[in-house]
């Protein structure tokens, strides 16, 4: 276990990661729904092996608290979300899909090379899993930017916050409880400020693309 622990990291960061860019490829809605539960639940897998590998008890309860808000309640909300305001589709997204894939893997590339000065000088077994971790946020931030809907804008913010959450736990080995909580209450506020502000939009305008919003200014 201990000799497979680095490449098991890796791999359950990189199904983050990959579960990160699947709003740049689809444009509906529900598929990003699906895909931020799948990435909730790999953040889970990886907290927890490292939980079980730097012997860190807390970290069980991390990953049972990840599935529980973030992998459910999150997903019951967004999907409650979703039936409120109707079926949406990313017709025309800010960027195009394969412009947006080109984009996705050129923010991967730059998190390798950020990275790789600390790589080289880290101990931890789990440094093989910080550029993905910076790949993640930086792709997450991406979809917040060219994202035409508002639903979508939150999805990216909530796969930016399961980035942050990543990258904490294998650029520490393990963090503390109290500060994993921390991100938890700060990803649950945001949450609900912005269903809170969705329901809103949509209630006044019938509609949650940001970029018609725009236009009501003129």
């Amino acid at each position: 276990m201990e000799a497979a622990f680095p490449q098991l990291c890796i791999l359950g960061a990189s199904a983050v990661l990959l579960a990160a860019i699947i709003p740049l490829w689809r444009r509906h809605v529900p598929a990003y729904i699906v895909a931020f539960q799948w990435q909730s639940f790999a953040l889970a897998f990886v907290t927890a092996l490292v939980g079980y590998m730097a012997h860190i008890r807390e970290l069980y309860i991390v990953a049972a608290l990840i599935v529980a808000i973030r992998g459910m309640l999150f997903v019951r909300l967004l999907r409650k979300l979703q039936a409120r305001v109707g079926e949406i589709t990313e017709l025309k997204p800010l960027v195009n899909i394969p412009t947006s894939l080109l984009i996705a893997a050129t923010l991967v590339v730059i998190a390798y090379a950020a990275t790789r000065p600390a790589v080289l000088v880290a101990s931890s077994p789990t440094r093989g899993a910080m550029p993905l971790a910076i790949a993640v946020i930086l792709v997450s931030m991406f979809t917040v930017a060219s994202r035409k809907t508002a639903i979508g804008q939150v999805i990216g913010f909530l796969m930016l916050e399961n980035g942050i959450a990543l990258l904490s736990a294998v650029a520490s080995y393990g963090v503390p409880l109290t500060v994993e909580l921390g991100l938890f209450l700060d990803a649950l506020l945001g949450f609900l400020v912005m269903q809170i502000l969705v329901f809103h939009i949509h209630d006044a305008f019938d509609t949650t693309d940001v970029e018609q919003l725009s236009r009501l200014k003129h």
